[in-house]
């Protein structure tokens, strides 16, 4: 999908260095990427959702029983391209006998298609099974026709997006499983921690009130000794000059 690049730095230096660091402090990092996850399949879901209901007002409304023929051949058709895609996948890795084994059953995939077919198009207007009839994919929001061929099937379902989005469903699966659990452990953890700073400003604040105090402790004291010096001063310049003017006369 185009939504930029990735703002993270991919190492896997840093990797081994967090997962080293994991084991020593807990960071929640996993309920951080669960909650993400969770926004990125939410809003291709309201996608898939929107998308349906901009089939349903273009697109000629078929009745309950030509709309299930419909979906039985999207479902073969979505089937053939799944097996399709994981045949090539096969071959690719070496695994030929294995490959050869799903090709036969796409033969027979093909046949049932070809009969859900025929009767789909027997159960309408000829000007109407015409139309391209589209489906929206569960996984990945993309559009799929019912007239589509294998290959174009195929490259879908074996395709990076497609792929990708079955990948992050399976991630956030497993994710869930103990979301809550680690939910509220990281919630506890930031109460500790907001308590722990609290605390910090707390006897920062209460630190500089008394060092406040004594400065301005030291401050009155200096104060003090400075006057007491004046008038000491000013004492015995007194009697130094009542003692010249005694000398005097």
């Amino acid at each position: 999908m185009d939504i930029g690049e990735c703002p993270k730095i991919h190492d896997n230096a840093l990797r081994a260095d967090f997962e080293k660091a994991q084991q020593k402090f807990d960071y929640y990092y996993d309920v951080d990427a669960t909650e993400h996850l969770q926004a990125f399949i939410s809003d291709c879901d309201r996608r898939t959702e929107a998308a349906r209901k901009r089939l349903l007002e273009t697109q000629e409304e078929l009745t309950a029983e030509v709309a299930e023929k419909a979906n039985a051949v999207h479902e073969l058709a979505e089937k053939i391209g799944q097996t399709l895609a994981k045949a090539e996948e096969l071959g690719a890795q070496g695994l030929v006998d294995e490959s050869l084994k799903l090709m036969g059953e796409i033969e027979e995939l093909r046949k049932k298609k070809s009969e859900a077919e025929d009767t789909y198009r027997n159960s309408m207007p000829v000007s109407s099974y015409q139309q391209q009839k589209l489906r929206v994919c569960d996984v990945c929001s993309a559009y799929l026709g019912i007239h589509d061929n294998d290959r174009r099937l195929a490259d879908h379902f074996g395709g990076k997006l497609h792929l990708g989005f079955i990948k992050i469903r399976e991630k956030l699966t497993e994710l869930e499983k103990n979301y809550e659990e680690r939910h509220e452990a990281r919630r506890k953890f930031d109460e500790q921690e907001r308590v722990k700073r609290d605390d910090k400003r707390s006897y920062r604040s209460r630190s500089k009130d008394r060092n406040d105090r004594h400065r301005r402790s030291r401050s009155r004291s200096r104060h003090s000794r400075h006057r007491t010096r004046s008038r000491s001063r000013s004492r015995s310049h007194k009697h130094d000059r009542r003692d010249r003017d005694r000398r005097r006369y």
